[in-house]
C-alpha cells in the first residue's frame, strides 16, 4: 500500500492549501458528491494532490498525496491529475489549481461549447484577476469538450493555451469543461482562490444578467 507521505521536506503547508481549498468549495456547493480535485506544489518537482473519491470537503492529510511531476500517477489517482500535472509542467509559475463543479460553470461551460469560450468584458469582477486592471479588458476562458481520454484532453487544453489568443483578447486564469467545471490557478493557492471565486461569480452574472435581457 502507498503511504499517503514520501520522503518530502516539508509538506506541511501545501497539504494545509489543500484540505483549506476544500473545505472552502464544499461551504459553497461546488464539490458535490466527491467531485472536484486540488493541488499545490511543494517544490519544482512535485504536488500535493487530492486522491480519487475522497470527500472534498472533509479532506484529512491521509487524502493528499504526493506526486512526482515527471513520474506515472500513482494508484488510486484521480485520473484528472493529469491535467493538473500538466499545468505545473508546462507552467512553473503555477502554485496551486482549484477544480470545481460550480453551477455557473458547469452551465456555462455546456452552454458556450460550440463557441470554444466566454468572453468576460465590462464586469468590476475582472480586476480580481491577475493582471486586469479595468472592467473594459476583454478576456477569454477557454472551453473544451469533456472527454474520458484525459491524457489526450489534458494536450488539446496545453496546445491552446500555449496559443496566444487572437487581440485584444486576453486569457484568464482557467478554463472550462462542457458540463463539467471550471480549473482556475493562481502563483498560491490564496491566488488560485481568488481566481476561481472571482470567475464562477463572473459566471453566475453572466447567467442571471442572461435571464433578464428582453
Amino acid at each position: 500500500m502507498n503511504a499517503p507521505f514520501p520522503s518530502s521536506p516539508a509538506p506541511a503547508p501545501a497539504v494545509a492549501d489543500v484540505i483549506q481549498a476544500g473545505a472552502q468549495a464544499e461551504a459553497r456547493g461546488w464539490v458535490p458528491a466527491t467531485a472536484g480535485n486540488f493541488s499545490a506544489r511543494v517544490n519544482a518537482r512535485q504536488i500535493a494532490i487530492t486522491r480519487s473519491g475522497a470527500d472534498k470537503g472533509a479532506l484529512t492529510p491521509n487524502d493528499i498525496w504526493f506526486q512526482d511531476l515527471d513520474a506515472p500517477l500513482r494508484p488510486g489517482s484521480s485520473a484528472e491529475a493529469e491535467l493538473h500535472l500538466r499545468l505545473y509542467r508546462d507552467h512553473p509559475d503555477i502554485g496551486a489549481v482549484l477544480h470545481v463543479h460550480s453551477l455557473g460553470a458547469v452551465v456555462v461551460g455546456r452552454a458556450q461549447a460550440e463557441v470554444g469560450a466566454v468572453r468576460l468584458e465590462g464586469w468590476e469582477l475582472q480586476k480580481a484577476l491577475r493582471g486586469v486592471t479595468t472592467h473594459e479588458a476583454a478576456l477569454e476562458v477557454p472551453i473544451f469538450a469533456n472527454d474520458q481520454d484525459v491524457s489526450a484532453l489534458a494536450e488539446r487544453v496545453a496546445r491552446r493555451l500555449a496559443e496566444a489568443p487572437v487581440a485584444p483578447l486576453t486569457r484568464a486564469p482557467g478554463y472550462l469543461l462542457a458540463g463539467h467545471g471550471l480549473y482556475a490557478w493562481g502563483r498560491d493557492a490564496r491566488e488560485a482562490w481568488r481566481h476561481l471565486e472571482a470567475l464562477e461569480t463572473l459566471f453566475q452574472q453572466i447567467l442571471s444578467y442572461r435571464s433578464f435581457r428582453p
